[in-house]
């Protein structure tokens, strides 16, 4: 996935690495993740989103104005992060989790059929059956960007606390 110049860090706890496959399967499943950006000041801006993944991109959708998209337009490179429930072991304090770190470019999707389809298809995602996504489009679409993040680099890693 990554086909830029800059060579991302191995994972030291190599052990723990998850395949890309197994990457694959949890940003597929994962109902939310936390969206990284480079911030007001130089400090980093972090912000909980609902996303879909779908052919190698992770897609957002956001007001059309905001921190988040001040930052974006100030510098596309982003991290996202999600995680597993999490299954804590019988009797312990300590979990097991899987979590999922992506970097990549992100940039407002312009083309507004695209836009759309991609609006249905995250409302699809997390709308509860027999909800009018229609209703919603018409309201809420011509107020909406939806963000592409393209990931150049990804890495999953199976935590065993202890």
């Amino acid at each position: 996935m990554n086909d830029n110049t800059f060579d991302f860090r191995p994972m030291r706890r190599f052990k723990q690495q998850m395949s890309d496959g197994e990457c694959v399967g949890l940003l597929e499943k994962a109902p939310r993740g936390i969206l990284a950006v480079m911030g007001d000041g130089g400090y980093p801006y972090t912000v909980p989103l609902d996303f879909l993944y779908a052919d190698g991109h992770i897609y957002f959708h956001c007001a059309r104005e905001g921190h988040k998209l001040d930052a974006i337009r100030a510098c596309n490179k982003v991290s996202f992060c999600v995680l597993s429930e999490g299954v804590r072991e019988p009797d312990s304090w300590w979990y097991h989790f899987d979590s999922v770190v992506c970097f990549g470019r992100i940039a407002i999707v312009d083309d507004p059929q695209r836009t759309d389809a991609l609006l249905r298809q995250i409302g699809a995602k997390y709308f509860p059956q027999g909800y009018d996504l229609e209703d919603d489009m018409r309201k809420n679409a011509p107020r909406a960007y939806v963000l592409d993040l393209q990931i150049e680099h990804l890495s999953g890693k199976r935590v065993r606390e202890k």
